[in-house]
């Protein structure tokens, strides 16, 4: 199973959320940090990181001896990667969503595939889980194929834990996209509550089961309980706004690993989820 922790802002404890569910699920889970533009489950899980890779995507390069000119690359591309100026061929790999379709297009046969390098992917371990994540080239402008290479790194032989990106722009969606199911985490406040909208739209259109968690619970108002109610979204944890709960974040300490009772309920959130996936009422 598949299950992505996606949140609709930034801010609202999804990576406390992934990296306490992942924790719970010990040596039978694996946690891929699809947040590349900002990793940071790691400072949670401390893994001792085993292997480092290097991550590129195709970008055209083209042969001058070849081309004829013709502008068939240009009017194909989408993104305005490749200009056509008088007799000369500019392209711009920042501008490149790696497609092919340049050279696809191309009748003579002149556009080779280059290379462009867009961050890294680190792979490590923690008491027996498997942990993977991203970290985006500063000055990156794209970040989904960066995060399809971490989701291809995991193994489906394990229960894998996603952190996602915030929001719902492309990179959350490449997050998200073919998982069993989406955790999104919110608080009560009318920020939250917007940025949750946009959240169960999204998973509702990639057609993603999805189930609530309510972070900082006891502040803000009712609205956000209300709204789910209304959607027949199931509210499967609240977390209060314990000041204990916060020392532990602000040391790196997660609350699975600092409170036994938290464990218990993170154990029960995986089964809730494992129910709904399967039809089951909880």
């Amino acid at each position: 199973m598949i299950i992505s922790v996606a949140s609709g802002k930034g801010g609202t404890g999804k990576t406390t959320v992934a990296t306490s569910l992942a924790l719970s699920l010990g040596k039978n889970a694996q946690l891929a940090d699809c947040d590349v533009e900002a990793p940071n489950a790691h400072l949670f899980i401390k893994p001792e990181f085993e292997a480092e890779e290097t991550v590129t995507m195709p970008v055209p390069k083209i042969d001058d001896d070849k081309c004829t000119r013709c502008g068939e690359c240009e009017a194909v591309c989408q993104f305005n990667a490749i200009l056509t100026v008088a007799d000369t061929i500019m392209t711009f790999p920042e501008l490149c969503h790696g497609c092919g379709g340049c050279k696809a297009a191309c009748p003579a046969g002149a556009i080779e595939d280059g290379k462009r390098t867009i961050g890294t992917i680190q792979h490590g371990r923690c008491n027996g889980l498997d942990f993977v994540h991203g970290r985006l080239r500063i000055g990156e402008a794209m970040a989904p194929p960066l995060i399809r290479q971490v989701r291809s790194r995991v193994t489906p032989d394990k229960t894998t834990v996603i952190d996602a990106p915030p929001g719902t722009s492309c990179p959350v969606i490449a997050a998200i996209k073919n998982t069993d199911f989406v955790l999104l985490v919110t608080e009560p406040t009318p920020f939250g509550l917007n940025d949750l909208e946009l959240a169960v739209e999204t998973a509702k259109i990639l057609q993603i089961p999805s189930g609530l968690i309510i972070n900082r619970s006891d502040i803000g108002d009712s609205r956000v309980a209300e709204y789910a109610a209304r959607e027949k979204i199931p509210v499967l944890m609240e977390i209060p706004y314990q000041r204990e709960i916060a020392e532990a974040y602000s040391r790196g300490e997660p609350v699975v690993e600092v409170f036994s009772q938290w464990r218990r309920r993170f154990e029960k959130l995986y089964a809730d989820i494992q129910n709904l996936v399967a039809g089951r009422t909880i």
